[in-house]
């Protein structure tokens, strides 16, 4: 025997053998005990194979609180299942059994907490790059030594992939030479890369979604099970069914992992973080209103009557203002995903039908293709002048609003007069009023740089070294 340990209820005994001698060993005890077995005062012998003893070592570990705690935390935040300890008088041995699958990752996580001086190593996987992908993976360049320096973090790209091409490297994929590494790799399969992931079964694994992908956000169940956390700027898996919501957030708790969103509402802006701290400390959201479009304020803010609405539309796609498809951006149902994911962060049920949204473009051009959205925004370039006439004549300014409160949520372009706290919103920034009981009369301010590769990706980053450093 080459381990045991009893419970203090003395209704179990857990004895550890070479796996060889396990059948003898069972044999034995179950002959031993033939008896009581036939009695059901005991029950035979179980025997768990795969397993295998990893043990923390140490002189004085008794004059130190909390190693114990420690071990099994660090243990439990990467996804080691501990299926049975023991401690030595001594105090001077912490051993467990876990799963042999987990061995390498186990005492590597053990040797990073307790022995090595060295930087906490993060192993990255990114899903889509595309304008923001490209920025982060710039990003994550331009700061990894600040990071080694400031943070002592080590975050290093094993798995990359986009829509045609996938690449995972356990050695690190070089942040210089990535794009030519992955247009090098294998066809990109969504189900294979995230099997591929939870195979390597790498310790302090964050997955970053930088995609508009509903298959990519069906994949979040399947790592938050296995403790990798997640890190999402794709709007899907937050504004989908609420149960659906709910679910992934306690399966993130569940399993020790992360789900931050802050990318989800106001692009680098800490909007959700802001809101989560104020219910965490005690506030309540009596009601938010927000300017949520990076791409609709841009354009109105651009739109004059003088150059087609079509045009100031495609230009805000040009600068990458907008979502892949921009009739998302355009119809509203964008600025009704964000709503509904703050009131939900908030604490309200909600679902997207319950969300009132006064949309202002015709019907006509939310039909066919993109192609046809555009040709279709020139035809009624006479509707879109009008809107902008109108609010001009009273000297007010057109922003599409977001509202939420006593339960409901709302969107709808808006004529905003100049003493609003929208007025003077340039550009493509994005702006939220919370309205608490601790700011029940100046409502609490989030404004900033809301559309846009770069601030998207900082939130990205900023998201993704909060996961790290858990």
């Amino acid at each position: 025997m080459i381990f045991i340990t009893q419970g203090s209820s003395e209704h179990s005994i857990c004895v550890g053998v070479d796996e060889i001698a396990a059948l003898k060993a069972k044999e034995a005890v179950d002959n031993t005990f033939a008896f009581e077995i036939a009695a059901k005062k005991v029950e035979p012998l179980i025997i768990e194979n795969d397993l295998a003893i990893i043990a923390l070592v140490g002189d004085n570990m008794k004059n130190h609180p909390g190693i114990c705690g420690k071990m099994f935390a660090a243990l439990g935040r990467n996804g080691v299942n501990v299926r049975a300890i023991a401690q030595g008088s001594s105090e001077k041995n912490i051993s467990a059994v876990v799963a042999a699958k987990d061995v390498k990752k186990a005492i590597n996580i053990l040797h990073e907490d307790f022995f090595e001086t060295s930087n906490k190593q993060v192993n990255l996987f990114i899903t889509g790059v595309g304008n923001v992908g490209k920025k982060l993976l710039a990003q994550m360049l331009q700061q990894h030594e600040y990071l080694q320096q400031h943070l002592r973090l080590n975050i290093k790209l094993v798995g990359l992939a986009s829509s045609k091409k996938m690449l995972i490297n356990e050695d690190g994929i070089s942040l210089n030479t990535w794009q030519q590494d992955l247009e090098n790799a294998g066809p990109m399969d969504i189900n294979s890369f995230v099997h591929t992931i939870s195979s390597k079964n790498l310790r302090n694994s964050i997955f970053a979604d930088v995609t508009a992908s509903n298959t990519v956000a069906e994949c979040y169940q399947e790592l938050f099970e296995k403790s990798i956390s997640v890190v999402a700027c794709n709007k899907i898996a937050c504004s989908s069914a609420f149960n659906v919501y709910k679910e992934l957030k306690h399966k993130a708790r569940e399993y020790n992992s992360l789900f931050l969103f802050e990318t989800n509402v106001g692009a680098g802006l800490p909007i959700i973080s802001t809101l989560n701290d104020l219910l965490r400390s005690g506030d309540t959201i009596n009601k938010m209103q927000a300017v949520l479009s990076g791409t609709l304020n841009y354009v109105f803010n651009n739109y004059n009557g003088e150059k087609p609405f079509a045009t100031i539309v495609q230009q805000a796609q040009d600068e990458g203002y907008t979502e892949p498809d921009p009739r998302l951006d355009l119809s509203g149902m964008d600025v009704m995903r964000k709503i509904m994911i703050l009131a939900r962060e908030a604490g309200e049920k909600i679902e997207m039908e319950d969300i009132e949204n006064s949309s202002f473009m015709p019907p006509s051009c939310m039909q066919g293709s993109v192609d046809d959205f555009y040709k279709e925004m020139l035809r009624h370039e006479d509707h879109f002048r009008k809107l902008y006439e109108a609010a001009k004549t009273t000297g007010a300014k057109l922003k599409f609003v977001a509202a939420y409160e006593n339960g409901k949520a709302k969107v709808g372009l808006q004529h905003i007069d100049a003493q609003h706290d929208f007025y003077h919103l340039y550009g493509k920034d994005n702006v939220v009023l919370f309205y608490t009981n601790r700011y029940a009369d100046q409502p609490l301010v989030v404004k900033g740089a809301g559309a846009g590769a770069e601030v998207t990706a900082s939130g990205v980053f900023a998201d993704i070294i909060r996961a790290a450093r858990v």
